[in-house]
C-alpha cells in the first residue's frame, strides 16, 4: 500500500501544467563599420533600426520577412572600427545616450558592443581633433531573429 501511494504521488507531481510562451527571439545585433581617418570618420550604414534590413544573418533566409518586436528596447549595436591614423584614440558616442570605446591602436582594427536607444547620434574620435564627426541615426524598428535558425 506505500508503494502505491509512492507511486501515485511520484506520478502526480510530474503531471503539472507548464506554460512556455513563445516570446519572439531578440534581434540580432546590427553591425556599424567605422573608419577613423586623419580628416574624418566615416561610418556605414548611416542609419539603424529603420525598417527591415536589406539582407538577412543567414542566407537560407533571404526570401523571408522579417519578424518585428513591439519593443521600446534599446539596439544592440556592433561597432567594427579601423583606426587609419598614426595616433591611437577612442571612439566617442554622442546622443541620447553616450558610449565610449576602448583604445583603439593606430593604424589597427577594433571592435565594441553597446545598447543604443532610438535617437541622432554623432561618432568622433577622441585624440584625433581634425577628423570630422560623422552621423548615426538609429530608428525605433526592431526585427526578431525567430526567423533566422542557427543563431545561439
Amino acid at each position: 500500500m506505500a508503494c502505491a501511494i509512492g507511486a501515485l504521488t511520484l506520478a502526480g507531481i510530474g503531471c503539472g501544467a507548464v506554460e512556455r510562451t513563445n516570446d519572439p527571439r531578440p534581434q540580432v545585433p546590427s553591425r556599424v563599420s567605422v573608419r577613423i581617418g586623419p580628416n574624418s570618420i566615416t561610418v556605414q550604414p548611416r542609419a539603424i533600426g529603420v525598417g527591415p534590413d536589406k539582407t538577412q544573418q543567414i542566407p537560407q533566409n533571404q526570401n523571408e520577412a522579417q519578424p518585428p518586436i513591439r519593443t521600446n528596447a534599446e539596439q544592440t549595436v556592433v561597432f567594427v572600427i579601423t583606426n587609419q591614423t598614426d595616433s591611437d584614440t577612442q571612439l566617442e558616442i554622442r546622443g541620447p545616450k553616450d558610449a565610449g570605446s576602448g583604445p583603439i591602436v593606430a593604424n589597427g582594427p577594433a571592435s565594441f558592443q553597446t545598447e543604443l536607444p532610438t535617437g541622432a547620434y554623432t561618432i568622433s574620435a577622441a585624440d584625433i581633433p581634425g577628423a570630422d564627426s560623422a552621423p548615426l541615426a538609429i530608428g525605433p524598428y526592431r526585427a526578431s531573429a525567430q526567423n533566422d535558425v542557427l543563431l545561439p
